[in-house]
């Protein structure tokens, strides 16, 4: 068996053709990706713009690219990095600019084929997470998110915030601790 068997089917394509591998990445990864960026934004429409970007990011890194450094990639943890950092600077940036009416937004599309109730459900259901999630500090929802939204280990969450394990471990236990007691207040 050799080395290229054993890597998972995301670095193989990858590395077999960067463009069909990229579409392999990108339907793994796309729905972990914009849940993430939905938690951390609060916003579907910047949640979706956040996705674009990533995606754009990680396709023009991977051309260059050479076959060890994908080889040894670990998709997951990588995007993060990359929605991370994204994040940060539109996040940095918008709090230089004034804040916008928000009579200008565009009203959100609805599938016609969704179910209207559980869609509802689903809304509201995010709608309140993104809210409580929008009042921790932002360390603590980002550990928060990462861990428990998109399920990354803590060794991987301390790589991607560049912060070490035990850091990470309390950002996510204080801000468990800080969700309860502001859910339990409404």
């Amino acid at each position: 068996m050799s080395e290229l068997d054993c890597l998972d089917p995301v670095r193989k394509a990858l590395l077999d053709d960067l463009d069909e591998g990229f579409a392999e990445l990108y339907g793994a990864y796309r729905g972990l990706v914009f849940s993430t960026a939905l938690r951390l934004s609060g916003r579907w429409a910047d949640a979706e713009d956040l996705t674009a970007e990533a995606f754009l990011r990680a396709y023009r890194a991977l051309a260059g690219y050479d076959r060890d450094r994908v080889a040894g990639l670990q998709p997951r943890a990588w995007l993060m990095t990359i929605l991370m950092n994204i994040w940060r600077n539109c996040a940095r940036a918008r709090s230089r600019r004034p804040p916008l009416d928000l009579r200008d937004e565009p009203v959100e599309e609805i599938d016609p084929d969704q179910d209207v109730e559980a869609a509802a459900e689903r809304r509201e259901t995010g709608d309140e997470l993104s809210e409580l999630l929008g009042l921790l500090p932002e360390e603590q929802r980002v550990a928060v998110v990462l861990r428990h939204v998109v399920d990354l280990p803590v060794s991987e969450i301390a790589t991607v915030l560049k912060i070490p394990q035990g850091t990470v471990k309390s950002h996510v236990s204080r801000g468990l601790k800080r969700l309860r007691a502001l859910g339990g207040v409404r």
